[in-house]
């Protein structure tokens, strides 16, 4: 079972980029839209990680003949 909890925070934020935030994300409330907000960050942050990951080669793996057979699943065709 998953349980998530909230926290009540105070932040300095200007009005202006308040609005612009609550626009950007379609939400009504400041908090909904704050939140909402943040958890897209957090999202596009890990992706951007993940990706310098995959460009250095954290995951590189050798492959075999069947790792190959199974990344082009068309036979070649039969040598006469």
């Amino acid at each position: 079972m998953l349980f998530i909890t909230a926290m009540r925070i105070s932040v300095d934020i200007s009005e202006e980029i308040l609005n612009e935030v609550m626009n950007m994300t379609g939400e009504k409330s400041k908090s909904a839209s704050l939140s909402k907000a943040i958890n897209e960050f957090v999202r596009r942050r890990r992706a951007k990680d993940f990706g310098r990951l995959i460009r250095e080669g954290a995951f590189d793996y050798e492959i075999n003949d069947e790792m190959k057979s199974l990344m082009d699943p068309i036979p070649p065709l039969p040598s006469e």
